[in-house]
């Protein structure tokens, strides 16, 4: 019964091990290498997943250039910021190809590129805020002090980001703000009152002295016209793909505190109950799908799964194998700790192994929840589970598989007073011999030789309480 565990628990760890996409060799030693990442939907959840994905194999492959295909009618401001914060990790050239349209969090995403170039007949802009109605299926008015507030916070933000990669700020702020006036050279770009959206021949026209193109750096037919007009023609070409699993991880991630809360009260309800059962699997099953949204969102690799596996084992062969002994079920407690909180830490190639304050702020947050609601749904367990008929259900069978609680309590009453035999050393658990019965036992804490007469004193969930009953029994 106990190696049901360690088998159920090694088939969950083989489904994590399931590749979330296509992977590809090393890039070829000596050649340049070029990631092409699609920003070819709306500004989601499950792009900023692809997002990060393509963003790691880019630093892990040591790629020369990052470009952003982009063709999207914008999304939420949130993911964009996100998806700006994980392209700033790379420190190789970014590029965004404008293939059709990039509305609203596109250009966002756009100015956070060093370079920007478009397709004939492309455009870029329209990027003010609307507020989504419940459910996303229409567009609401925003009261007018919340628009003001709005704006402005998004303007600056993203002023922050064209200046910091060589674009020019007052061109970002009039895609966003319709009172900003946009002009250069003496003349009127965008009148106040209207949001600024530019084609791609206003975007590459030149103004100042010396000339400097308003936004984009020029136009090209294709994304591989756009490869060889900056030299990157014959480099090694990865295109990163998106995966059914990032759009599923999305909501996945969303109840991440939820899964941590079933995990924990489901682990701890089936140590409780003995053996394995219904509690057991369901436990499993939450975790598994924590560390599956946090692999396919790309926080984590399959080490850290790997890990809890093990603290989990750890813990099993503490109540289970060698009761008594502490160190195996607290390295176990430990490491599964580490591994739940560091499994939604983002971490990047070349970063310290050891995650800064500001990383664990996420993780941290989302176990403090997972505690509280853990604590809340034992309490409830306790009191309620007994009382309905699925208590029956959960609790493991023993050896005939027909023996319930109550019976398993009517024997364990039996047994107070029974002596046998110490097995093993006691320290303080182990095991002994009763007639034809080898039981789980734990002293009191008293540590007891083997071939010691004991005696059972009480029950502590499956184990025995024994003490001493005389002096080593003798062949």
């Amino acid at each position: 019964m106990r190696n049901r565990w360690v088998v159920c628990l090694s088939l969950c760890l083989a489904c994590l091990a399931a590749p979330a996409g296509d992977t590809t060799a090393p890039a070829a030693s000596g050649r340049r290498c070029v990631v092409i990442l699609p920003i070819r939907e709306d500004i989601m959840p499950p792009l900023v997943y692809l997002v990060r994905r393509g963003v790691k194999e880019a630093m892990e492959r040591h790629a020369d250039l990052l470009v952003l295909d982009m063709e999207t009618n914008g999304g939420r401001v949130d993911s964009a910021e996100k998806i700006i914060d994980i392209i700033s990790q790379f420190k190789g050239e970014t590029v965004t190809f404008v293939d059709r349209n990039a509305y609203s969090a596109g250009a966002f995403i756009s100015v956070a590129t060093r370079h920007i170039y478009m397709a004939p007949e492309s455009v870029i802009g329209a990027a003010a805020p609307i507020m989504l109605s419940p459910g996303g299926t229409g567009v609401e008015q925003m009261p007018d002090t919340m628009e003001v507030k709005m704006t402005s916070a998004i303007a600056a933000k993203f002023r922050a980001y064209a200046e910091k990669n060589g674009h020019n700020p007052d061109v970002v702020e009039a895609m966003i703000d319709k009172q900003k006036e946009l002009v250069v050279d003496g003349k009127v770009l965008n009148p106040k009152g209207k949001i600024l959206t530019l084609t791609n021949r206003e975007a590459e026209k030149e103004y100042g002295s010396p000339p400097k193109s308003l936004l984009s750096e020029g136009t090209v037919a294709s994304l591989d016209a756009l490869l060889v007009k900056l030299g990157y023609a014959d480099a090694e070409r990865i295109e990163v793909r998106p995966t059914g699993a990032e759009r599923l991880a999305t909501w996945i991630n969303a109840l991440n505190w939820l899964w941590l809360v079933i995990g924990v009260a489901a682990i701890y309800l089936e140590f409780k109950l003995g053996g394995f059962g219904l509690a057991g699997i369901a436990g499993v099953c939450a975790f598994a799908l924590y560390f599956f949204g946090s692999y396919v969102a790309g926080l984590s690799g399959l080490e850290w799964p790997a890990l809890f596996l093990l603290g989990l084992i750890l813990v099993a062969l503490e109540l289970f194998v060698f009761p008594g002994t502490v160190v195996l079920g607290l390295a176990g407690a430990v490491l599964m700790l580490i591994t739940v909180v560091m499994a939604m830490v983002d971490m990047y190639p070349g970063m310290p192994p050891v995650p800064s304050l500001p990383q664990l702020v996420l993780p941290l947050r989302e176990l403090g929840y997972a505690v509280v609601g853990s604590l809340v749904a034992l309490l409830i367990l306790a009191r309620l589970l007994p009382r309905t008929p699925i208590y029956g259900t959960l609790v493991t069978q023993g050896a005939s598989a027909m023996t319930s609680v109550a019976a398993q309590a009517q024997t364990h009453t039996g047994l107070v007073g029974s002596e046998g035999v110490a097995q093993s050393p006691l320290r303080p658990g182990g095991k002994a011999q009763f007639g034809d019965d080898l039981l789980d036992v734990v002293t009191q804490g008293e540590m007891i030789p083997p071939g010691t007469r004991v005696r059972i004193i009480g029950f502590s969930g499956a184990d025995a309480i024994v003490e001493a009953a005389g002096t080593p029994a003798t062949a």
